[in-house]
């Protein structure tokens, strides 16, 4: 779970903060917003991995912004868990009807909070992990193991392969070397942080001219996968 992330929108502080604490010391990365217009353009820049969205905000109401994502395609596939005071019956029918995937009544405890994220973006996650990803001419097949480069096979080993598969599927986010010894070679595994810039060498190198650029360094963080220049 490492990397992935949450974005908590609340018009209160100290709940912000209270949250934003579980979630760290939970692996998880959490970007913050007190209103639905500073929400709706974190969504839109980031695109966190789950909202925790609060029902009462000032402004357009969490519920308001919930459909408005959920009618939007670039947004629609974000899971979304409501937090709210409100522990009625007609109420979070409402939440669940615009399409938020869980509902959390107010107080709740830290753990129960992250137990319900976890499930939630389980479910969220794909459907099968087998659908072949492709960025421009570069594509690669989970079912046969392969990538292909403009319809030739691209030669590369296997840790080239997980991270390329990685990045493909985390696009436009930038991972320090330890998020991605943890994804990519398991928090088990003990390996220096300068082994991954030998790998991303090599996984520049098997993607050759044309696409090696996607592999971008960003400086004083790691690396992200990212068709922008």
């Amino acid at each position: 779970m490492v990397g992935r992330s949450i974005l908590i929108v609340d018009d209160e502080a100290p709940i912000r903060e209270m949250i934003a604490v579980a979630l760290e010391m939970a692996g998880y990365d959490c970007l913050e917003a007190e209103n639905s217009q500073q929400a709706h353009a974190i969504i839109v820049d980031r695109k966190p991995d789950l909202i925790l969205l609060d029902w009462m905000l000032p402004g357009t109401s969490g519920i308001e912004l919930a459909r408005r994502l959920k009618r939007d395609e670039l947004t629609g596939d974000i899971p979304i868990i409501m937090l709210t005071a409100k522990g009625e019956e007609d109420n979070k029918i409402q939440g669940l009807e615009v399409g938020a995937d869980d509902y959390i009544t107010k107080p709740f405890s830290p753990r129960e909070l992250v137990a319900r994220l976890k499930a939630v973006l389980r479910r969220a996650g794909p459907a099968d992990g087998e659908t072949p990803i492709e960025v421009g001419g570069l594509l690669l097949d989970p079912i046969s193991h392969r990538v292909t480069i403009d319809g030739k096979p691209a030669e590369m080993g296997p840790t080239e392969y997980r991270l390329l598969q990685f990045f493909m599927t985390h696009q436009e986010r930038a991972y320090t070397r330890g998020q991605l010894l943890d994804q990519v070679w398991g928090g088990n595994v003990y390996v220096e942080e300068r082994t991954v810039d030998v790998h991303i060498r090599r996984l520049r190198k098997a993607l050759g001219d044309a696409y090696e650029n996607l592999v971008q360094t960003v400086r004083g963080t790691g690396y992200r996968f990212s068709t922008k220049a």
